[in-house]
């Protein structure tokens, strides 16, 4: 398949059509390079926000209920785009309210209508502390006509007993938004390290650029970029390709489910089916005075 990652701006939108011209036309030129999954980023739909007026979108509170309001059109625009163009489509994660308080909800979305859940489970120190955001449902599987795909949204992809959740999976998803240069590197290298240790491919999708009418979102340093285990029949990097940092658009890869087959079984190391002699250990090595 070919993966196309997304490096993202947020926009104010004057009306849901400027919302859905622009969706289309990341869509479109996606798929007319030959992509088959597209990875929009964490908190890419924050800018629906912006249809409730400037004040909505810049208040914490208010914005959370703006945006899930109108996930479900937003999802509705992106089922008719996904088979229009025969792709699946990793739609931007947004706030979904809840019983209790709203999740960061990301959806797969395939071209003959299914529409995949996928709740972050882990929340950054902002989220929790400050926005009120939760952990939502359990890690998913999803099985499609492309391959095992699951979704580790943004700070979810630097641990690795989630990663390990998703061994099944061919290509995991990490959709994020990180404010700085160093939260890109600390997603990057979280997802470069999931690929190594389940030997899958992890694609990495950004939000870019500058938001100011929204605390949560007003500053946001990424890149797209998709990666591989630095083994048999992928780069020695590991880096299948790598966007420029804030420089916003798609950046594509090619990735060969065979190769991935083939890593497993027979790579040069086989961290996937060594992980269960971590076994018994608690991840704590004893204290030996030297003196």
């Amino acid at each position: 398949m070919k993966i196309a990652t997304a490096a993202y701006p947020l926009d104010v939108l004057s009306s849901w059509a400027q919302f859905e011209d622009k969706i289309a036309d990341w869509v479109a030129r996606a798929a007319a390079s030959g992509a088959d999954l597209l990875v929009f980023p964490e908190y890419g739909a924050m800018e629906l926000a912006t249809l409730s007026g400037l004040d909505v979108a810049g208040n914490l509170e208010a914005s959370l209920f703006a945006v899930s309001d109108r996930l479900d059109a937003a999802d509705a625009l992106h089922v008719r785009l996904a088979a229009e163009h025969g792709v699946h489509i990793v739609a931007a994660s947004g706030p979904a309210a809840t019983a209790t308080r709203p999740v960061n909800r990301a959806r797969l979305i395939t071209p003959t209508g299914g529409i995949g859940v996928q709740d972050k489970q882990i929340m950054t120190r902002f989220e929790r502390d400050i926005w009120g955001v939760r952990g939502g449902g359990p890690l998913q599987v999803f099985d499609t006509a492309i391959g095992r795909i699951g979704i580790l949204i943004c700070y979810d992809s630097e641990f690795p007993l989630l990663g390990r959740a998703l061994a099944e999976c061919d290509v995991i998803a990490v959709p994020s938004v990180t404010e700085a240069l160093a939260g890109y590197w600390r997603v990057r290298t979280g997802a470069m390290a999931r690929a190594l240790e389940q030997q899958c491919v992890t694609a990495m999708s950004s939000v870019v650029g500058a938001a100011p009418w929204s605390e949560a979102v007003d500053t946001s340093t990424g890149a797209g970029g998709i990666f591989g285990p630095p083994d048999t029949g992928f780069p020695s990097t590991g880096v299948l390709n790598a966007g420029t940092i804030n420089t916003p658009g798609w950046t594509y890869a090619d990735v060969d489910l065979g190769a991935i087959a083939r890593v497993r079984a027979d790579g040069v190391v086989l961290n996937r089916a060594h992980w269960e002699e971590q076994a018994g250990r608690d991840g704590t090595a004893p204290n030996v005075p030297l003196g």
